[in-house]
Formats: structure tokens, C-alpha cells, sequence
């Protein structure tokens, strides 16, 4: 998942259109911490491991949505949009039909646990239905997490880009020089999906498809954090990258990132 938190905390100092739509920035510097997408993918991976790799939707569901409320209160100010806000504190909250982008930067960690796409999907749909039970938001967290799953088990970019295009209907056509010049702040998953997945397909290593996908501009700390997960599974993240990164959590989540590696497949053999 280090590519996810990587990814937030990179993008997050140039969310709302504050960069310059330039591949060259300062990488790490004191303004890179992490934000609403990394507590809500440590959240999410608590759930499922609380759950069960193994468990039932009722059961999986109800672990995700207590996890995902435990970790929003202890971070309130971690950068929730208002509806989210609002469920976090509610004692029995029910999905909203969200669309947003959220289903698909927390999701990283089911792209890691199954040995099947099929399971793959599944839990990751079940992640985006306790809040974004919209279409497009259950498609978001889907379309992320199979990516990762195939570039996990050795997909080319060709194969990933071809069942996504087919699977979920995603323009992946546009270069991003082509995207970079209108983009703009937008939330929605149909809207940063698939501008996350080209930048990874541009991408010529970890570090090249995380400045290249800031480089659009947007909501940066999500673009990039979505970007980040799949480049992780197909590039693995550099150790150096990885030392900056955990740096920056905290100790709490430390202890789930060591309950994930327990569990993942693949995860940690070339990267730390």
C-alpha cells in the first residue's frame, strides 16, 4: 500500500490546481504528510483483516464500516468531504450514493489479498458500497483494484489497459499531454480514474508515474494515491521511497502495514 500513501502524500501539496502542471517538484519536503486517502485505505484494510479474508458481505461490510469510523475519528481533520464527514458520525450510517473518488483511493489493499479477479472485484465493491453505492463509484473502486491485481500477477500494461477498456468502459485513449492542458479539480471517480490509470500507463517507472500524474494537476492527493497503488504492484516502490514514506505514519498505522504484508500476496518481495 505504500504506493497509495506515497501517492497522497506527494499529490496532496498540489491538490486544488496549486502546482505549476510540471513533472518537476520537490518530491519530499515538510508540506508531504498524508491525508484523508491514506487513513481510509489503512481503514479499509483493517476491515477486511478484521473481517477475514475469507468472510461473508454482512460480515466484511460491518468490520469496513467500524474500521472506517474508528480511523475518521481519531484523524478528523484529515481533509473528509462534508457527506463523508456527516457518516463518520452517525451510530448506524447507510451509503449515500456517492460517485466521488473516495471508492477508489482506498481500495489498494484487496488488490493485494485474492488470488482470483473475480474475489478481487467482489471485495472491492463491497469497500465502495457502505458509502458510494453509486455505479460509477463501485465501478472506480473495482476498476483500481483490478488493476492492481493484474499488474500484481505479472499483466503487461497492454493487457491491464485492454480488460479495464473492456471491463468498466474507460476512455483510456487520451495521452496525458492531451488531458493535462483542461484539467481541472474534479472528485468525481468517472473523472479521475481514468486520467490516474493513463498517467500509470505513461509512466516509465514508480517515480516517473508519480510526477507525471501531479503533473495534471486536479485533485492530486486522490489522482495520485490511485496512480500510485497500481504503479506499486507493477514497478514495486523504491526502498528510499518507502523510508520517507513510513516516516510520515504513524505508528498505528505501522502496526496495520505489518498485519497486511502478513497477508498479501506478493507484497514486500522486491521492495523492502
Amino acid at each position: 500500500m505504500y504506493g497509495a500513501f506515497l501517492g497522497d502524500m506527494i499529490g496532496a501539496p498540489y491538490e486544488f490546481d496549486r502546482g505549476n502542471k510540471s513533472k518537476e517538484f520537490e518530491m519530499f519536503n515538510d508540506a508531504v504528510e498524508f491525508t484523508d486517502d491514506s487513513v481510509m485505505t489503512i481503514a479499509v484494510c483493517e476491515g477486511i483483516l478484521n473481517a477475514g479474508l475469507d468472510s461473508d458481505e454482512k460480515i466484511m461490510k460491518a468490520e469496513i464500516i467500524k474500521s472506517m469510523k474508528d480511523w475518521g475519528r481519531r484523524f478528523p481533520g484529515a481533509g473528509y468531504g462534508a457527506k463523508f464527514s456527516w457518516w463518520l458520525m452517525l451510530d448506524d450510517p447507510n451509503p449515500y450514493g456517492s460517485f466521488g473518488n473516495g471508492s477508489a483511493m482506498r481500495v489498494s489493499s484487496v488488490g493485494w489479498f485474492y488470488d482470483s479477479i473475480e474475489r478481487t472485484r467482489e471485495v472491492a465493491r463491497w469497500t465502495a458500497e457502505v458509502t458510494h453505492n453509486h455505479p460509477e463509484g463501485v465501478k472506480g473502486a473495482e476498476a483500481t483494484a483490478s488493476a492492481i491485481f493484474l499488474a500484481r500477477i505479472g499483466k503487461s500494461k497492454a493487457e491491464i489497459r485492454d480488460y479495464i477498456i473492456s471491463e468498466f468502459g474507460y476512455d483510456l485513449s487520451r495521452t496525458c499531454d492531451e488531458i493535462r492542458p483542461s484539467y481541472r479539480h474534479v472528485e468525481s471517480c468517472q473523472e479521475t480514474v481514468p486520467e490516474a490509470m493513463t498517467a500509470f500507463l505513461e509512466g516509465n517507472d514508480f517515480e516517473d508515474v508519480i510526477r507525471t500524474v501531479v503533473s495534471l494537476g486536479g485533485d492530486c492527493d486522490t489522482l495520485t494515491c490511485i496512480a500510485g497503488s497500481i504503479a506499486e504492484a507493477f514497478y514495486s516502490v523504491p526502498y528510499e521511497m518507502i523510508k520517507e514514506c513510513r516516516l510520515r505514519l504513524t505508528w498505528e498505522m505501522l502496526n496495520v502495514i505489518d498485519r497486511f504484508k502478513e497477508k498479501a500476496l506478493g507484497f514486500g518481495d522486491s521492495n523492502e
